[in-house]
């Protein structure tokens, strides 16, 4: 079972993929400076992507399997800090009893602020989740406890009264507006038997919860047995501070040990 939206970080299990790369981007700023991020990065990726990682963070640990760790790696960009658009994405990513399917996130613009210590700034950042059926529960459960959400195997998702759920269900399409999910009527079902609603039935709005990081959702979909989010974050920096460095490619290098990340950057 997963917890209530409210409960979501979703930049929480990206924060260690972005953390890898960054680990790119602390190389001196010169002529040989490409060579050595290129170098870095693909020792990173041979060394997390297709691997379940348990990651020991601040806030808790964290299991999840890296399936891409990508860029074009523009030799002339790299030698003054700036980097090409870094494509993250992990699968089955599960903490504390909540679970993501697949969640991916595309970082534009990213570059390297020399500062002590470093920082890594990515604008605008695109980021996309895949969640079980059940989040669609869950989410009802805090925006509208008078009603039950469900999505079936053949992508359609279905209301019911939270207290007579065997009454009926009315199917519905969802619609994103800013920060409020517009559920539009479009059949209704009484005994087995389905009616279609005319066009001029009014939507049923439900309010979401407010995401961590300033992330504005963009998009929402519901396909066979999930959930799917889109959102954007014009602006994310995450502290590079060399010191640990070391450290967690020693840790990446053991294969079953977890890897921590508890008070990094500190």
């Amino acid at each position: 079972m997963t917890r209530p939206l409210r409960r979501w970080d979703p930049f929480r299990p990206l924060d260690m993929l972005a953390t890898l790369w960054s680990m790119a981007a602390v190389a001196p700023v010169n002529s040989g400076a490409a060579a050595a991020y290129r170098t870095l990065f693909m020792t990173l990726r041979r060394l997390v992507v297709g691997r379940e990682l348990s990651v020991r963070l601040d806030e808790g640990d964290i299991t999840l399997t890296v399936t891409e760790f990508d860029s074009r790696l523009d030799a002339r960009g790299l030698a003054v800090g700036q980097l090409s658009d870094v494509r993250l994405a992990a699968c089955d990513i599960r903490w504390d009893d909540n679970r993501l399917d697949r969640a991916t996130a595309v970082l534009h613009n990213v570059h390297l602020r020399p500062s002590a210590p470093p920082v890594l700034i990515a604008a605008p950042v695109d980021l996309t989740v895949e969640l079980p059926a059940d989040a669609l529960e869950n989410l009802f459960r805090l925006a509208a406890p008078r009603l039950a959400g469900e999505i079936g195997e053949d992508g359609v998702a279905r209301l019911r009264l939270a207290r007579r759920p065997g009454l009926g269900h009315l199917e519905v399409d969802a619609v994103l507006d800013g920060s409020t999910l517009w559920l539009k009527p479009r059949g209704l079902v009484l005994r087995s038997k389905r009616m279609r609603l005319p066009d001029r039935t009014p939507s049923y709005p439900v309010h979401l919860p407010e995401l961590p990081h300033g992330l504005q959702l963009t998009d929402i979909t519901i396909e066979p047995d999930k959930l799917c989010l889109s959102g954007t974050l014009q602006e994310w920096r995450v502290d590079v501070p060399r010191t640990r460095l070391e450290d967690i490619v020693n840790q990446l290098s053991v294969v079953g040990r977890p890897l921590n990340l508890t008070r990094f950057g500190r």
